[in-house]
Protein backbone atom coordinates (compact mmCIF):
# COMPACT_ATOMS: atom_id res chain seq x y z
CA UNK A 1 0.00 0.00 0.00
CA UNK A 2 0.96 3.71 -0.76
CA UNK A 3 2.49 5.36 2.24
CA UNK A 4 0.21 8.42 3.16
CA UNK A 5 1.84 11.90 3.76
CA UNK A 6 0.57 14.72 5.16
CA UNK A 7 2.13 18.31 4.52
CA UNK A 8 1.20 21.23 6.64
CA UNK A 9 2.47 24.41 5.60
CA UNK A 10 0.75 28.12 4.78
CA UNK A 11 3.36 28.29 1.37
CA UNK A 12 1.38 27.04 -0.84
CA UNK A 13 5.52 26.56 -2.84
CA UNK A 14 5.95 24.73 -0.15
CA UNK A 15 3.23 22.61 -0.53
CA UNK A 16 3.68 22.29 -4.45
CA UNK A 17 7.21 21.20 -3.83
CA UNK A 18 6.61 18.71 -1.28
CA UNK A 19 3.56 17.46 -3.17
CA UNK A 20 5.67 17.20 -6.64
CA UNK A 21 8.39 15.50 -5.14
CA UNK A 22 6.70 12.31 -3.05
CA UNK A 23 3.85 12.23 -5.74
CA UNK A 24 6.60 11.30 -8.43
CA UNK A 25 7.39 8.67 -6.09
CA UNK A 26 4.35 7.00 -5.70
CA UNK A 27 2.92 8.31 -2.36
CA UNK A 28 -0.06 9.51 -1.53
CA UNK A 29 0.23 13.41 -0.45
CA UNK A 30 -2.47 15.52 1.60
CA UNK A 31 -2.09 18.87 2.11
CA UNK A 32 -3.04 21.50 4.32
CA UNK A 33 -2.17 25.55 4.99
CA UNK A 34 -3.05 26.10 8.72
CA UNK A 35 -4.17 24.15 11.84
CA UNK A 36 -7.82 23.75 11.42
CA UNK A 37 -7.05 22.05 7.86
CA UNK A 38 -4.38 20.39 9.40
CA UNK A 39 -6.66 19.16 12.44
CA UNK A 40 -9.37 18.11 9.96
CA UNK A 41 -6.67 15.86 7.93
CA UNK A 42 -5.73 13.84 10.73
CA UNK A 43 -8.69 13.43 12.20
CA UNK A 44 -10.24 11.65 8.74
CA UNK A 45 -7.04 10.18 8.11
CA UNK A 46 -4.48 7.73 9.05
CA UNK A 47 -1.47 9.13 8.11
CA UNK A 48 1.94 7.28 7.96
CA UNK A 49 4.13 11.09 8.19
CA UNK A 50 3.41 14.15 9.04
CA UNK A 51 5.65 16.90 7.85
CA UNK A 52 4.39 20.57 9.81
CA UNK A 53 6.19 23.97 9.58
CA UNK A 54 6.59 25.32 12.85
CA UNK A 55 5.42 28.66 11.81
CA UNK A 56 2.01 29.09 10.52
CA UNK A 57 -0.87 32.12 10.62
CA UNK A 58 -2.42 32.04 13.45
CA UNK A 59 -1.68 28.79 15.57
CA UNK A 60 2.26 27.06 15.21
CA UNK A 61 3.38 23.71 14.40
CA UNK A 62 3.70 22.82 17.67
CA UNK A 63 0.09 23.53 18.35
CA UNK A 64 -0.50 20.80 15.87
CA UNK A 65 2.18 18.65 17.55
CA UNK A 66 0.33 18.84 20.83
CA UNK A 67 -2.76 18.13 19.22
CA UNK A 68 -1.63 15.36 17.59
CA UNK A 69 -0.16 14.25 21.39
CA UNK A 70 -3.40 14.68 22.86
CA UNK A 71 -5.39 12.72 19.94
CA UNK A 72 -2.95 9.81 20.34
CA UNK A 73 -1.73 9.28 16.93
CA UNK A 74 0.94 7.47 16.25
CA UNK A 75 2.08 9.33 13.01
CA UNK A 76 5.66 10.27 13.18
CA UNK A 77 5.79 14.02 12.83
CA UNK A 78 8.76 15.87 11.22
CA UNK A 79 8.71 19.52 11.58
CA UNK A 80 9.99 22.20 8.94
CA UNK A 81 11.72 25.12 9.86
CA UNK A 82 13.49 28.21 8.52
CA UNK A 83 15.38 29.07 11.39
CA UNK A 84 16.58 26.01 13.08
CA UNK A 85 17.56 26.42 16.55
CA UNK A 86 18.56 24.53 19.23
CA UNK A 87 15.88 26.18 21.61
CA UNK A 88 13.21 25.51 18.85
CA UNK A 89 14.57 22.01 18.38
CA UNK A 90 14.09 20.64 21.89
CA UNK A 91 10.85 22.35 22.47
CA UNK A 92 9.78 20.28 19.26
CA UNK A 93 11.42 17.34 20.69
CA UNK A 94 9.21 17.69 24.07
CA UNK A 95 6.13 17.67 22.74
CA UNK A 96 7.00 14.82 20.74
CA UNK A 97 8.16 15.64 17.23
CA UNK A 98 10.34 12.63 15.50
CA UNK A 99 13.00 14.97 13.62
CA UNK A 100 12.98 18.60 11.65
CA UNK A 101 14.61 19.14 8.78
CA UNK A 102 15.46 22.71 7.60
CA UNK A 103 14.18 25.45 4.49
CA UNK A 104 15.42 25.42 1.79
CA UNK A 105 14.36 21.75 1.26
CA UNK A 106 17.10 19.73 0.18
CA UNK A 107 15.55 16.87 -1.61
CA UNK A 108 17.69 14.00 -0.30
CA UNK A 109 17.27 15.69 3.17
CA UNK A 110 13.32 15.04 2.48
CA UNK A 111 13.83 11.42 1.58
CA UNK A 112 16.47 10.46 4.08
CA UNK A 113 14.23 11.60 6.73
CA UNK A 114 10.83 10.53 5.43
CA UNK A 115 12.79 6.87 5.25
CA UNK A 116 13.90 6.97 8.55
CA UNK A 117 10.49 8.35 9.62
CA UNK A 118 8.33 5.16 8.01
CA UNK A 119 10.52 2.94 9.17
CA UNK A 120 9.95 3.99 13.05
CA UNK A 121 6.16 4.04 12.48
CA UNK A 122 6.46 0.17 11.37
CA UNK A 123 8.38 -0.17 14.58
CA UNK A 124 5.80 1.91 16.20
CA UNK A 125 2.76 -0.24 14.80
CA UNK A 126 4.43 -3.71 15.20
CA UNK A 127 4.85 -2.71 18.89
CA UNK A 128 1.14 -0.66 19.23
CA UNK A 129 -0.30 -4.08 17.79
CA UNK A 130 1.71 -6.41 20.33
CA UNK A 131 0.96 -4.04 23.28
CA UNK A 132 -2.66 -3.67 22.19
CA UNK A 133 -3.27 -7.81 22.30
CA UNK A 134 -1.39 -7.80 25.30
CA UNK A 135 -3.80 -5.41 27.25
CA UNK A 136 -6.89 -7.70 25.57
CA UNK A 137 -5.36 -10.62 27.04
CA UNK A 138 -4.42 -8.87 30.38
CA UNK A 139 -8.20 -7.66 30.12
CA UNK A 140 -10.17 -11.04 29.60
CA UNK A 141 -7.87 -13.24 31.97
CA UNK A 142 -10.58 -14.24 34.23
CA UNK A 143 -7.56 -14.46 36.87
CA UNK A 144 -6.79 -11.81 38.95
CA UNK A 145 -3.59 -10.40 37.55
CA UNK A 146 -1.43 -7.72 39.72
CA UNK A 147 1.82 -6.30 38.76
CA UNK A 148 4.49 -4.64 41.53
CA UNK A 149 8.03 -3.37 41.36
CA UNK A 150 10.95 -4.36 43.94
CA UNK A 151 9.13 -1.98 46.17
CA UNK A 152 6.08 -3.63 46.07
CA UNK A 153 4.32 -0.74 44.68
CA UNK A 154 1.27 -1.46 42.86
CA UNK A 155 1.88 -1.19 38.57
CA UNK A 156 -1.12 -2.79 37.08
CA UNK A 157 -4.31 -4.45 37.78
CA UNK A 158 -6.62 -6.10 35.77
CA UNK A 159 -10.26 -5.69 35.72
CA UNK A 160 -10.40 -9.88 37.51
CA UNK A 161 -8.43 -8.60 40.53
CA UNK A 162 -11.89 -6.79 41.37
CA UNK A 163 -13.92 -9.27 41.61
CA UNK A 164 -11.35 -12.10 43.44
CA UNK A 165 -8.61 -9.45 45.47
CA UNK A 166 -11.29 -6.46 45.69
CA UNK A 167 -8.13 -4.45 43.90
CA UNK A 168 -9.33 -1.94 41.56
CA UNK A 169 -6.84 -0.03 39.32
CA UNK A 170 -6.93 3.18 41.64
CA UNK A 171 -4.36 0.67 43.68
CA UNK A 172 -2.07 1.43 40.78
CA UNK A 173 1.22 3.41 42.58
CA UNK A 174 0.18 2.57 46.27
CA UNK A 175 2.21 -0.28 48.26
CA UNK A 176 0.28 -3.15 47.87
CA UNK A 177 0.75 -4.07 51.55
CA UNK A 178 -0.83 -1.07 52.29
CA UNK A 179 -4.37 -1.73 50.44
CA UNK A 180 -7.43 -1.64 52.60
CA UNK A 181 -9.80 -4.68 52.39
CA UNK A 182 -6.92 -7.77 51.63
CA UNK A 183 -7.68 -11.25 52.35
CA UNK A 184 -4.96 -11.67 55.01
CA UNK A 185 -0.92 -11.50 54.55
CA UNK A 186 -0.04 -14.44 52.55
CA UNK A 187 -0.24 -13.08 48.91
CA UNK A 188 1.95 -10.16 50.83
CA UNK A 189 4.70 -12.78 52.03
CA UNK A 190 4.87 -14.51 48.30
CA UNK A 191 5.01 -11.00 46.76
CA UNK A 192 8.08 -10.64 49.48
CA UNK A 193 9.40 -13.62 48.86
CA UNK A 194 9.55 -13.04 45.21
CA UNK A 195 10.70 -9.76 45.10
CA UNK A 196 13.82 -10.76 47.58
CA UNK A 197 14.72 -14.31 46.26
CA UNK A 198 13.61 -13.44 42.72
CA UNK A 199 12.16 -16.83 42.65
CA UNK A 200 8.15 -18.41 42.04
CA UNK A 201 6.14 -19.08 44.37
CA UNK A 202 2.71 -21.15 44.73
CA UNK A 203 0.13 -21.80 46.94
CA UNK A 204 -2.59 -23.96 46.63
CA UNK A 205 -6.23 -23.87 48.00
CA UNK A 206 -5.44 -20.79 50.23
CA UNK A 207 -8.89 -19.77 51.93
CA UNK A 208 -7.85 -15.86 51.07
CA UNK A 209 -11.05 -14.96 53.58
CA UNK A 210 -11.83 -11.75 51.83
CA UNK A 211 -14.97 -9.74 53.66
CA UNK A 212 -17.47 -9.94 50.97
CA UNK A 213 -16.18 -13.52 50.11
CA UNK A 214 -15.59 -15.19 53.47
CA UNK A 215 -15.30 -18.38 51.56
CA UNK A 216 -13.46 -18.07 48.34
CA UNK A 217 -10.53 -20.66 48.13
CA UNK A 218 -8.12 -19.16 45.67
CA UNK A 219 -4.75 -20.85 44.39
CA UNK A 220 -1.67 -17.99 44.26
CA UNK A 221 1.19 -17.60 42.12
CA UNK A 222 3.86 -15.30 41.99
CA UNK A 223 6.73 -15.08 39.95
CA UNK A 224 9.74 -12.32 38.89
CA UNK A 225 9.13 -9.53 36.71
CA UNK A 226 11.69 -9.13 33.97
CA UNK A 227 12.88 -6.63 32.07
CA UNK A 228 13.57 -6.47 28.02
CA UNK A 229 17.27 -6.52 29.50
CA UNK A 230 16.93 -10.02 31.98
CA UNK A 231 17.53 -8.06 34.93
CA UNK A 232 15.08 -8.14 38.05
CA UNK A 233 12.15 -4.99 38.12
CA UNK A 234 9.25 -6.67 40.33
CA UNK A 235 6.74 -9.40 40.81
CA UNK A 236 3.84 -10.46 39.00
CA UNK A 237 0.74 -12.46 41.07
CA UNK A 238 -2.13 -14.60 39.47
CA UNK A 239 -4.76 -15.34 41.76
CA UNK A 240 -7.70 -18.12 40.70
CA UNK A 241 -10.65 -18.81 42.33
CA UNK A 242 -10.72 -22.72 42.65
CA UNK A 243 -14.14 -21.43 45.05
CA UNK A 244 -16.57 -23.17 42.63
CA UNK A 245 -14.34 -26.27 42.06
CA UNK A 246 -13.97 -26.79 45.24
CA UNK A 247 -17.86 -26.51 45.98
CA UNK A 248 -18.07 -29.21 42.96
CA UNK A 249 -15.74 -31.44 44.93
CA UNK A 250 -17.63 -31.39 47.95
CA UNK A 251 -21.24 -31.40 46.25
CA UNK A 252 -19.82 -34.93 44.31
CA UNK A 253 -18.81 -35.92 47.98
CA UNK A 254 -21.69 -35.33 49.99
CA UNK A 255 -24.64 -33.46 47.13
CA UNK A 256 -28.02 -35.62 48.45
CA UNK A 257 -29.99 -33.04 45.85
CA UNK A 258 -29.86 -32.34 42.50
CA UNK A 259 -32.37 -29.31 41.38
CA UNK A 260 -35.28 -31.09 42.46
CA UNK A 261 -34.18 -34.95 42.26
CA UNK A 262 -33.27 -36.75 45.89
CA UNK A 263 -31.06 -39.26 46.63
CA UNK A 264 -27.21 -39.22 47.64
CA UNK A 265 -26.51 -42.94 46.37
CA UNK A 266 -23.48 -43.78 44.13
CA UNK A 267 -25.69 -44.86 41.19
CA UNK A 268 -27.61 -41.07 42.23
CA UNK A 269 -24.03 -39.12 41.82
CA UNK A 270 -23.47 -40.72 38.48
CA UNK A 271 -26.95 -39.47 37.08
CA UNK A 272 -25.91 -36.29 38.24
CA UNK A 273 -22.69 -35.81 37.38
CA UNK A 274 -23.94 -37.13 33.33
CA UNK A 275 -26.97 -34.48 33.27
CA UNK A 276 -24.11 -31.75 34.14
CA UNK A 277 -22.03 -33.44 31.18
CA UNK A 278 -25.44 -32.79 29.10
CA UNK A 279 -26.92 -29.87 30.22
CA UNK A 280 -24.86 -27.71 27.89
CA UNK A 281 -24.63 -30.02 25.42
CA UNK A 282 -27.19 -29.68 22.21
CA UNK A 283 -27.60 -33.15 21.89
CA UNK A 284 -30.70 -35.40 22.40
CA UNK A 285 -31.62 -36.93 25.44
CA UNK A 286 -33.53 -40.37 25.72
CA UNK A 287 -34.35 -40.79 29.76
CA UNK A 288 -35.29 -44.49 30.63
CA UNK A 289 -36.71 -45.81 33.74
CA UNK A 290 -39.41 -47.71 35.34
CA UNK A 291 -42.61 -45.21 35.98
CA UNK A 292 -42.38 -43.17 39.05
CA UNK A 293 -38.81 -43.11 38.98
CA UNK A 294 -38.19 -39.37 38.11
CA UNK A 295 -38.04 -38.82 34.80
CA UNK A 296 -39.63 -35.81 34.27
CA UNK A 297 -37.03 -34.11 36.87
CA UNK A 298 -34.14 -34.99 35.07
CA UNK A 299 -35.22 -33.47 31.84
CA UNK A 300 -36.22 -30.54 34.04
CA UNK A 301 -32.65 -30.66 35.40
CA UNK A 302 -31.11 -30.80 31.64
CA UNK A 303 -33.09 -27.74 30.71
CA UNK A 304 -32.72 -25.41 34.08
CA UNK A 305 -28.76 -26.16 34.66
CA UNK A 306 -28.20 -25.59 30.50
CA UNK A 307 -27.83 -22.76 28.36
CA UNK A 308 -31.39 -22.90 27.37
CA UNK A 309 -32.78 -22.25 30.83
CA UNK A 310 -33.76 -18.42 30.05
CA UNK A 311 -36.14 -20.34 28.00
CA UNK A 312 -39.38 -22.16 27.76
CA UNK A 313 -39.45 -25.78 28.43
CA UNK A 314 -42.77 -27.56 27.33
CA UNK A 315 -44.27 -30.82 28.42
CA UNK A 316 -46.03 -33.18 26.28
CA UNK A 317 -47.45 -36.22 27.53
CA UNK A 318 -47.77 -38.53 24.23
CA UNK A 319 -49.83 -41.71 26.04
CA UNK A 320 -52.73 -38.99 26.88
CA UNK A 321 -53.54 -38.11 23.48
CA UNK A 322 -54.76 -39.54 20.28
CA UNK A 323 -52.71 -39.67 16.71
CA UNK A 324 -54.75 -36.53 15.52
CA UNK A 325 -54.78 -34.60 18.57
CA UNK A 326 -51.22 -35.32 19.63
CA UNK A 327 -49.92 -34.20 15.98
CA UNK A 328 -52.29 -31.36 16.12
CA UNK A 329 -50.36 -30.99 19.68
CA UNK A 330 -47.30 -31.22 18.72
CA UNK A 331 -46.77 -29.31 15.23
CA UNK A 332 -50.43 -26.74 15.74
CA UNK A 333 -53.01 -26.67 12.84
CA UNK A 334 -54.54 -23.88 11.21
CA UNK A 335 -58.23 -22.74 10.82
CA UNK A 336 -60.25 -25.17 8.89
CA UNK A 337 -57.65 -28.19 8.43
CA UNK A 338 -59.95 -30.75 10.24
CA UNK A 339 -63.49 -30.77 12.39
CA UNK A 340 -63.58 -28.72 15.14
CA UNK A 341 -60.35 -26.42 14.26
CA UNK A 342 -62.47 -22.92 14.32
CA UNK A 343 -59.03 -21.25 14.86
CA UNK A 344 -55.17 -21.50 14.16
CA UNK A 345 -52.94 -23.09 17.02
CA UNK A 346 -49.89 -22.76 17.60
CA UNK A 347 -47.95 -26.27 18.44
CA UNK A 348 -45.49 -27.37 21.29
CA UNK A 349 -42.92 -27.19 19.51
CA UNK A 350 -42.95 -23.41 18.44
CA UNK A 351 -43.83 -22.36 21.68
CA UNK A 352 -40.42 -24.07 22.66
CA UNK A 353 -38.20 -22.60 19.83
CA UNK A 354 -35.22 -21.71 21.40
CA UNK A 355 -35.62 -23.84 24.47
CA UNK A 356 -37.04 -27.34 25.60
CA UNK A 357 -39.56 -29.85 24.63
CA UNK A 358 -39.76 -33.08 26.87
CA UNK A 359 -41.58 -35.94 25.42
CA UNK A 360 -43.26 -38.21 28.15
CA UNK A 361 -43.82 -41.70 27.33
CA UNK A 362 -42.19 -41.72 23.87
CA UNK A 363 -42.72 -45.42 22.58
CA UNK A 364 -46.74 -45.01 22.78
CA UNK A 365 -46.71 -42.38 19.40
CA UNK A 366 -48.37 -43.63 16.40
CA UNK A 367 -46.30 -44.14 13.19
CA UNK A 368 -47.36 -41.39 11.72
CA UNK A 369 -46.06 -39.33 14.56
CA UNK A 370 -43.03 -41.07 14.42
CA UNK A 371 -42.46 -39.69 10.61
CA UNK A 372 -42.66 -36.00 11.66
CA UNK A 373 -41.04 -36.36 15.21
CA UNK A 374 -38.16 -37.72 12.80
CA UNK A 375 -37.88 -34.44 10.13
CA UNK A 376 -37.97 -31.88 13.48
CA UNK A 377 -34.78 -34.04 14.92
CA UNK A 378 -33.39 -34.18 11.24
CA UNK A 379 -34.30 -30.61 9.73
CA UNK A 380 -35.63 -28.75 13.00
CA UNK A 381 -38.77 -28.26 10.65
CA UNK A 382 -42.28 -29.38 10.06
CA UNK A 383 -45.39 -27.87 8.93
CA UNK A 384 -48.54 -27.24 10.47
CA UNK A 385 -51.58 -29.35 10.37
CA UNK A 386 -53.35 -27.99 7.23
CA UNK A 387 -50.74 -25.86 6.26
CA UNK A 388 -48.21 -26.27 3.32
CA UNK A 389 -45.98 -23.83 4.60
CA UNK A 390 -42.39 -25.14 6.69
CA UNK A 391 -41.66 -23.57 9.80
CA UNK A 392 -38.36 -23.51 11.39
CA UNK A 393 -37.06 -24.29 15.34
CA UNK A 394 -34.50 -24.60 17.38
CA UNK A 395 -35.25 -26.75 20.25
CA UNK A 396 -33.83 -29.13 22.32
CA UNK A 397 -35.83 -32.65 22.36
CA UNK A 398 -36.13 -34.41 25.56
CA UNK A 399 -37.63 -37.95 25.55
CA UNK A 400 -38.42 -40.08 28.51
CA UNK A 401 -40.20 -44.04 28.24
CA UNK A 402 -40.94 -46.64 31.21
CA UNK A 403 -40.90 -48.71 28.12
CA UNK A 404 -37.98 -51.03 26.41
CA UNK A 405 -37.78 -49.23 23.12
CA UNK A 406 -35.28 -51.10 21.54
CA UNK A 407 -38.26 -53.98 22.00
CA UNK A 408 -40.24 -51.63 20.27
CA UNK A 409 -37.97 -51.44 17.53
CA UNK A 410 -37.80 -55.23 17.33
CA UNK A 411 -41.63 -55.81 17.20
CA UNK A 412 -41.89 -53.09 15.02
CA UNK A 413 -43.88 -50.97 16.31
CA UNK A 414 -41.54 -47.98 16.52
CA UNK A 415 -38.68 -47.23 13.89
CA UNK A 416 -35.36 -48.16 14.34
CA UNK A 417 -34.12 -44.49 12.72
CA UNK A 418 -36.32 -42.45 15.12
CA UNK A 419 -34.91 -44.74 18.36
CA UNK A 420 -31.19 -44.40 17.14
CA UNK A 421 -31.75 -40.30 16.91
CA UNK A 422 -33.73 -40.00 19.99
CA UNK A 423 -30.95 -42.72 22.05
CA UNK A 424 -28.00 -40.29 21.12
CA UNK A 425 -27.97 -39.90 24.92
CA UNK A 426 -29.15 -41.81 27.37
CA UNK A 427 -30.05 -41.69 31.06
CA UNK A 428 -31.06 -44.75 32.71
CA UNK A 429 -32.85 -43.99 36.37
CA UNK A 430 -32.17 -47.25 38.60
CA UNK A 431 -35.37 -48.09 40.58
CA UNK A 432 -36.15 -47.31 44.22
CA UNK A 433 -35.45 -50.99 45.39
CA UNK A 434 -31.69 -51.11 43.30
CA UNK A 435 -31.02 -47.80 45.84
CA UNK A 436 -32.75 -48.41 49.40
CA UNK A 437 -30.09 -46.35 50.83
CA UNK A 438 -31.40 -43.01 49.42
CA UNK A 439 -35.02 -44.10 51.21
CA UNK A 440 -34.57 -42.72 54.84
CA UNK A 441 -33.59 -39.33 52.54
CA UNK A 442 -36.44 -39.11 50.46
CA UNK A 443 -38.59 -40.06 53.66
CA UNK A 444 -37.17 -36.85 55.36
CA UNK A 445 -37.86 -34.59 52.16
CA UNK A 446 -41.54 -35.73 51.80
CA UNK A 447 -42.28 -35.38 55.40
CA UNK A 448 -41.25 -31.61 55.22
CA UNK A 449 -43.31 -31.52 52.11
CA UNK A 450 -46.26 -32.96 53.56
CA UNK A 451 -46.18 -31.45 56.93
CA UNK A 452 -46.30 -27.82 54.84
CA UNK A 453 -48.78 -29.07 52.72
CA UNK A 454 -51.34 -30.10 55.64
CA UNK A 455 -50.02 -27.94 58.44
CA UNK A 456 -49.09 -30.89 60.62
CA UNK A 457 -45.78 -31.35 62.58
CA UNK A 458 -45.13 -34.96 62.12
CA UNK A 459 -41.42 -35.64 62.74
CA UNK A 460 -40.69 -39.37 62.44
CA UNK A 461 -41.90 -42.99 61.19
CA UNK A 462 -41.50 -45.62 63.43
CA UNK A 463 -38.80 -48.06 63.29
CA UNK A 464 -41.51 -51.01 62.09
CA UNK A 465 -42.62 -48.67 59.31
CA UNK A 466 -38.91 -47.64 58.44
CA UNK A 467 -38.21 -51.42 58.18
CA UNK A 468 -41.17 -52.10 55.94
CA UNK A 469 -40.14 -48.99 53.64
CA UNK A 470 -36.98 -50.84 53.55
CA UNK A 471 -38.03 -54.04 52.68
CA UNK A 472 -40.45 -53.31 50.65
CA UNK A 473 -40.03 -53.64 46.62
CA UNK A 474 -41.77 -50.28 45.93
CA UNK A 475 -43.23 -51.33 42.24
CA UNK A 476 -44.38 -47.73 41.85
CA UNK A 477 -40.62 -46.19 42.74
CA UNK A 478 -40.34 -42.40 44.49
CA UNK A 479 -43.79 -41.88 43.23
CA UNK A 480 -45.53 -44.69 45.22
CA UNK A 481 -43.43 -43.79 48.13
CA UNK A 482 -44.40 -40.30 47.91
CA UNK A 483 -48.13 -41.47 47.48
CA UNK A 484 -47.47 -43.91 50.61
CA UNK A 485 -46.31 -41.05 52.92
CA UNK A 486 -49.20 -38.55 51.83
CA UNK A 487 -51.38 -41.75 52.45
CA UNK A 488 -50.10 -41.68 56.16
CA UNK A 489 -49.82 -38.00 56.65
CA UNK A 490 -54.05 -37.74 56.01
CA UNK A 491 -54.80 -40.63 58.53
CA UNK A 492 -51.68 -40.08 61.38
CA UNK A 493 -53.17 -37.73 64.18
CA UNK A 494 -49.80 -37.63 65.99
CA UNK A 495 -46.15 -36.89 65.43
CA UNK A 496 -45.17 -40.47 64.24
CA UNK A 497 -46.28 -42.41 61.84
CA UNK A 498 -46.64 -45.99 62.77
CA UNK A 499 -47.17 -48.86 60.42
CA UNK A 500 -51.27 -48.59 60.84
CA UNK A 501 -50.87 -45.51 59.08
CA UNK A 502 -49.10 -47.26 55.93
CA UNK A 503 -51.41 -47.67 52.86
CA UNK A 504 -52.35 -51.88 52.68
CA UNK A 505 -49.97 -53.27 50.12
CA UNK A 506 -47.54 -51.69 52.38
CA UNK A 507 -48.43 -53.28 56.20
CA UNK A 508 -49.73 -56.94 54.05
CA UNK A 509 -46.50 -57.50 52.58
CA UNK A 510 -43.64 -59.87 53.65
CA UNK A 511 -40.77 -60.99 52.10
CA UNK A 512 -41.37 -64.66 53.98
CA UNK A 513 -44.18 -64.74 51.73
CA UNK A 514 -42.38 -65.84 48.16
CA UNK A 515 -41.56 -69.15 48.67
CA UNK A 516 -38.84 -71.05 46.29
CA UNK A 517 -37.35 -73.41 44.95
CA UNK A 518 -33.38 -73.82 44.98
CA UNK A 519 -33.67 -73.17 41.55
CA UNK A 520 -35.11 -69.45 42.06
CA UNK A 521 -38.80 -70.48 40.12
CA UNK A 522 -42.02 -69.33 42.21
CA UNK A 523 -43.40 -72.74 42.77
CA UNK A 524 -46.88 -71.54 44.41
CA UNK A 525 -49.78 -70.09 42.56
CA UNK A 526 -51.22 -68.21 45.97
CA UNK A 527 -47.99 -66.36 46.30
CA UNK A 528 -47.99 -65.47 42.10
CA UNK A 529 -51.60 -64.70 42.92
CA UNK A 530 -50.77 -62.63 45.97
CA UNK A 531 -47.95 -60.48 43.65
CA UNK A 532 -50.15 -60.02 40.87
CA UNK A 533 -53.23 -58.16 43.33
CA UNK A 534 -50.65 -56.07 45.26
CA UNK A 535 -49.34 -54.47 41.75
CA UNK A 536 -52.75 -54.26 40.18
CA UNK A 537 -52.49 -57.12 37.78
CA UNK A 538 -49.67 -55.46 36.14
CA UNK A 539 -47.29 -58.50 35.44
CA UNK A 540 -44.24 -56.54 34.47
CA UNK A 541 -44.23 -55.04 38.21
CA UNK A 542 -45.40 -58.45 39.90
CA UNK A 543 -42.81 -60.61 37.78
CA UNK A 544 -40.19 -57.84 39.26
CA UNK A 545 -41.92 -58.14 42.74
CA UNK A 546 -41.12 -62.05 42.85
CA UNK A 547 -37.47 -61.18 41.47
CA UNK A 548 -38.48 -63.52 37.90
CA UNK A 549 -38.50 -62.56 34.47
CA UNK A 550 -41.76 -61.16 32.66
CA UNK A 551 -42.03 -64.62 30.15
CA UNK A 552 -41.99 -66.84 33.97
CA UNK A 553 -45.02 -64.89 35.24
CA UNK A 554 -47.34 -65.38 31.90
CA UNK A 555 -46.16 -68.84 31.69
CA UNK A 556 -47.39 -70.17 35.34
CA UNK A 557 -50.27 -67.66 35.04
CA UNK A 558 -51.46 -69.96 32.29
CA UNK A 559 -50.00 -73.14 34.00
CA UNK A 560 -51.89 -72.26 37.54
CA UNK A 561 -54.75 -71.03 35.35
CA UNK A 562 -55.00 -67.70 37.44
CA UNK A 563 -57.76 -65.66 36.98
CA UNK A 564 -58.23 -61.72 37.53
CA UNK A 565 -61.13 -62.81 39.85
CA UNK A 566 -59.79 -64.70 42.02
CA UNK A 567 -59.39 -63.86 45.21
Amino acid sequence: MKAKILIIDDEEGIRFTFNKFLSAENYEVATAKDFDEAIACISETDFDVIFADIILRGKSGLDVLREIKKMKILSPVIMITGYPNIDTASEAIRYGAFDYIPKPIQKDNLFHALDVALQHKTVIVEREKYRSNLEAIFRSVKDAIITVDKDLLVLEVNEAAKKICGITRDAIGKTFSSLPNRCGIKCVESLMETTSKNQSIEVNRLECQLKNRPEQVVTLMTSPLMKSQGSFSGAIMVVRDETRLTDLERELNERQQFHRIIGKSEKMQEIYSLIELLADVETTVLIAGESGTGKELVAEALHYKGTRSNNQMVKVNCSALSENLLESELFGHVKGSFTGAIKDKVGRFQIADRGTIFLDEIADISPKVQVELLRVLEEKEFERVGDSNTMKVDVRVVAASNQDLSEKVHLGEFREDLYYRLNVMKVFLPPLRERREDIPLLTDYFLKKFNKKFKKEITAISSDAEKIFMDYPWPGNVRELEHSIEHAFILCRQTTITVDHLPPELTNFSVKEIFCHNDGHVNDPQIILEALKKTAWNKTKAAQLLGISRRSIYRKIKEYKIMPGEI
